[in-house]
């Protein structure tokens, strides 16, 4: 359908309240394609529709990420990614383990984050019917990330103040480069109007594509 625009870190927008989803509409079936198209268009395994800023509750993860299908070749999609609209963690692990995390919205920022290696999850389909989605390791991993964008937790909660400050920088200039003006917490204009982004990345993937 479209590409739209990443909101990209300090821009507020990040921190909305989402609101649930009552049912699976034209317009919530047009959302889910704009999501699969950006998230494809910036190179991702997953993204939260906040993040293109909707604040609802739904996010997306890479089919081939989540076992549902091969990953495309030459150019070639594979399998339709994963919606999950409404989604409860309904577990996680104890066991836990360490990675790098990025995200869209913090373009070029990685971050070491412990995660449950195991987690489920209960959500609405994009064909409206209810769902248990059970991962570990990086499908466990993206599914919390893409939670964590559904309550306003983002990469840089994860970090002291020292890096927060270094990170705000960066992307700071980032917006600054791409469109003039920077989109932060202490930003006193309407939010509502586009603005153009570079390429982003998100939840690590060694040695192989990324996003989220």
């Amino acid at each position: 359908m479209a590409v739209r625009p990443i909101v990209i870190w300090p821009d507020p927008r990040l921190r909305e309240a989402t609101r649930p989803i009552a049912e699976v509409t034209d317009e919530i079936r047009s959302l889910y394609r704009d999501l699969v198209d950006t998230m494809y268009a910036y190179d991702g395994v997953g993204i939260a529709a906040i993040q293109i800023g909707v604040p609802v509750r739904m996010f997306l993860v890479d089919a081939a990420i989540a076992g549902q299908g091969d990953a495309g070749s030459g150019g070639e999609r594979g399998a339709d990614p994963l919606a999950f609209i409404n989604p409860e963690v309904l577990a996680m692990s104890g066991e836990k383990e360490k990675a790098d995390e990025g995200c869209l919205s913090f373009p070029g920022i990685y971050v070491p984050i412990e995660r449950p290696r195991r987690a489920r999850v209960r959500a609405m389909g994009i064909d409206g019917k209810t769902f248990e989605a059970a991962g570990e390791g990086l499908f466990a991993r993206a599914m919390l990330h893409e939670h964590d964008h559904l309550t306003g937790k983002l990469l840089v909660d994860f970090v002291g103040p020292l890096k927060k400050r270094q990170i705000k920088r960066k992307l700071e200039r980032h917006v600054e480069d791409a469109d003039g003006h920077v989109h932060g917490e202490d930003c006193q204009h309407d939010h509502d109007h586009d603005h153009e982004h570079g390429q982003a990345h998100g939840v690590a993937l060694p040695a192989s594509r990324s996003g989220a």
